[in-house]
């Protein structure tokens, strides 16, 4: 099993730790992992992606042009990796912020309003966990318990106690991506 993985939004968004999260994750699995982020000199509302990768075998390179998944967070990033997916690929977008959706008919297209259903878990800052959760269930390359310890170790010791909100976003998650609508 190797999975490659985009993950793109704006800075602040919780990109990179998604993408760490998953990596801290697959060592605790015993799994190769790589973490490549990408971001511009403004962070915070400024661009950020990383690559992911997650691999029963060693890993080549962490480079990549193609993903099997594809995770997009704002309008910029669908724009720019839409066309970076697999044929036969995943691509799951945080659809309330998304003006024009994804046109392809040769992936599997999930959109997720993480957005709005972190408001109603009363903290904004959990959107990224919901995404994740979605991504979980649609391709459940890392077991949840791994994922939560996985959390613990990016999540610094002060935030520990948003830790049972955290799995409550990725359980809500899992929910909103066995139920959406989804293109293929």
């Amino acid at each position: 099993m190797t999975e490659e993985i985009i993950i793109a939004g704006f800075g602040g968004q919780g990109v990179l730790t998604m993408g760490q999260i998953l990596c801290y994750s697959g060592v605790i699995e015993n799994k190769e992992v790589s973490w490549m982020p990408s971001y511009g000199p403004e962070m915070r509302g400024g661009t950020a992606n990383c690559m992911v990768i997650i691999s029963d075998t060693p890993i080549s390179s962490p480079i990549l042009t193609l993903f099997d998944t594809v995770i997009a967070l704002n309008q910029p990033s669908l724009d720019k990796f839409e066309k970076s997916v697999k044929p036969g690929g995943l691509l799951i977008y945080e659809a309330s912020t998304i003006l024009k959706p994804p046109a392809r008919t040769d992936i599997e297209i999930v959109p997720i309003e993480a957005a709005n259903e972190a408001t109603k878990l009363e903290n904004k800052k959990v959107m990224n966990m919901i995404i994740l959760g979605a991504f979980l269930r649609k391709k459940p390359v890392i077991e949840l318990e791994n994922v939560m310890e996985g959390l613990k170790k990016v999540l610094p010791e002060r935030y520990h106690d948003l830790i049972p909100l955290n799995k409550k976003a990725m359980e809500r998650g899992m929910e909103l991506a066995e139920n959406a609508e989804v293109n293929s």
